[in-house]
């Protein structure tokens, strides 16, 4: 299905919701304009599609209607081309006139979109994981739910190193900011914590086959970290498989790597890897087992990082309007309320840091397979986890971002 536009609401209906609800003026009767910025084409477009369709199962829940007022959406797909993201968020800012962004999906195309989020004074939640956006140059329209590039890779690699006892370990990841900074934290972690890191591979997001880096992969290391995004991980691991690896190296994996929208493509090959998220379909909470039952019955299959996020993101909205009464025009009293906000969600409780990031659980988790399909079951959970980990935010903020070069890899073996 290819639009740019959806209009859920008519503007009588509009001012219906608003007579029904006090405090809220004729001048607020119209509808909140919400924009959806996702990847609906490449490698990131499953994960893309799943965030529209869980932000429209959201918003289906609640009539299209938040703290009163309708709500009308806006989607707008970047082919996860950076310069088109900045592209289309200006049209949707300044022809659908969109009071609120959700997104984008990739961190690349948030530092792509930074400057003119903060020039529109764009009110912006989200799903993308560019870590300095919070950190050391923090945008103050922008706050995320979800988490950061390295924020479920620093506790898996706690887990990696204090219960699985790894020592030797390679990294993978795709060679974009959100695969540096991933592997940067799981590497820091992973190091701090007696492990070393000898390996380290970065190949481009759009490479046809893994081939030449599955011929490079050292075999006297206990366990290689991917870092990958979109459907990346599902054919890594593919190749991996087919290449006769999996015997020899233990994977284990990031965020998205073996995310519930490429899980279900995959076959026994996938079972007991263990990866780290701020989410599982698996998660045992009142919201996810609604919202988890409700994807599946309309999609067959469950819902991942992607679709968990616009879901997410979606309740902080609701929460912030909720507190600010609806008044979505007042921009500073919104950045105010979310930031200071506190909310269950289908990920669990979730509230912020100064900056504007989410601290809640990471889980750890293994793929099983449950009623006939593959699920990420959670086997530990690390309650409230900061996007500094343990490390004081302060002098964390005194180095640089993670990236290629920092920290520095000291390990590497030829």
């Amino acid at each position: 299905m290819k639009f740019s536009r959806r209009k859920f609401v008519q503007a009588t209906g509009a001012a219906a919701g608003a007579l029904a609800v006090p405090g809220i003026s004729f001048s607020q009767a119209e509808p909140i304009r919400l924009g959806l910025m996702t990847v609906k084409t490449g490698p990131l477009a499953s994960g893309g599609i799943d965030m529209e369709r869980a932000l429209v199962q959201f918003l289906k829940e609640r009539n299209y209607t938040l703290a009163g007022r309708k709500v009308e959406l806006t989607v707008a797909d970047s082919g996860g081309v950076p310069a088109q993201t900045r592209t289309k968020i200006q049209e949707m800012v300044e022809r659908d006139r969109i009071h609120l962004m959700i997104g984008p999906l990739d961190t690349a195309s948030a530092l792509a979109a930074d400057d003119y989020i903060r020039q529109a004074q764009l009110l912006t939640l989200s799903v993308a994981a560019a870590e300095d956006m919070t950190q050391r140059k923090p945008n103050p329209w922008f706050t995320r739910g979800t988490s950061t590039s390295s924020q479920s890779a620093m506790p898996l690699a706690d887990y990696a190193a204090k219960t699985l006892k790894y020592k030797r370990m390679a990294v993978i990841a795709d060679d974009i900011a959100y695969g540096h900074e991933m592997c940067a934290g799981f590497m820091r972690v992973f190091e701090d914590a007696g492990g070393k890191v000898v390996q380290r591979m970065f190949p481009p997001l759009t490479v046809p086959d893994y081939g030449t880096y599955l011929a490079q992969l050292k075999t006297n290391i206990d366990a290689i970290f991917l870092g990958f995004a979109g459907s990346n991980g599902f054919r890594y691991l593919r190749q991996m498989n087919e290449y006769g690896m999996m015997g020899k190296v233990k994977p284990i994996g990031g965020m998205t790597a073996l995310d519930e929208a490429v899980l279900r493509n995959m076959g026994d090959e996938a079972l007991g890897i263990v990866t780290s998220c701020w989410y599982s379909a698996e998660i045992d909470n009142p919201i996810n087992r609604k919202f988890a039952a409700d994807f599946r019955r309309d999609w067959k299959y469950d819902p991942g990082f992607y679709a968990a996020a616009t879901y997410t993101e979606a309740a902080v909205l609701e929460a912030t309007l909720k507190q600010i009464n609806g008044k979505i025009e007042d921009k500073q009293a919104f950045m105010k309320a979310v930031r200071a906000i506190k909310v269950d969600t289908c990920r669990g409780p979730v509230s912020f840091d100064k900056y504007g990031n989410v601290v809640g659980n990471v889980y750890i988790r293994k793929v099983a397979r449950k009623e006939g399909r593959l699920v990420n079951s959670v086997i530990r959970t690390y309650p409230n986890v900061s996007q500094f980990w343990t490390y004081n935010p302060e002098e964390f903020l005194k180095n640089p971002v993670y990236s290629r070069d920092w920290p520095p890899a000291k390990n590497l073996e030829s």
